[in-house]
């Protein structure tokens, strides 16, 4: 069966259904059925309201997740690397932000983080400084 028109209320070919079903009325459908020889119309009536609201986003678009990517994925860290995704050693995870993540389809694999509201990392960055001797000296800011 092939569907061939979709008629909002108001259009030519809705003025009685328009006048029978009111404001009910979502759109009015033409299907043909070529081997029976036969047109059909249908409607899409609205036949229950209630309050709703969309699910909260988890996260900003630009909000920073950590997602999981198998050492044996390389496709997806190709994919996640050219999104903008970072890789973090300490954690052993990829951060990139939430809208890429939803973009590639990988929203399945966003990790518990110790992301802070903003997207930041919680714990202090680590600050690097080369000594006097040429060793190499790291401590964290804070402490």
């Amino acid at each position: 069966m092939l569907m061939s028109k979709k008629l909002n209320p108001g259009q030519p070919g809705t003025k009685r259904l328009v006048s029978q079903y009111g404001g009910r009325l979502m759109c009015v459908r033409y299907h043909y059925a070529a081997a029976q020889g036969k047109r059909f119309k249908t409607v899409e009536l609205i036949i229950e309201e209630s309050p709703w609201q969309p699910p909260a986003r988890p996260f900003e678009d630009d909000e920073i997740v950590a997602i999981r990517i198998e050492l044996n994925e390389i496709h997806w860290r190709n994919r996640v690397k050219m999104a903008g995704g970072k890789w973090n050693p300490n954690r052993k995870l990829w951060e990139i932000p939430y809208g890429q993540v939803r973009k590639l389809g990988l929203t399945e694999r966003i990790q518990p983080s110790n992301l802070s509201d903003n997207g930041k990392l919680a714990e202090p960055p680590r600050q690097q400084n080369v000594s006097d001797n040429g060793k190499l000296e790291v401590s964290v800011r804070g402490k």
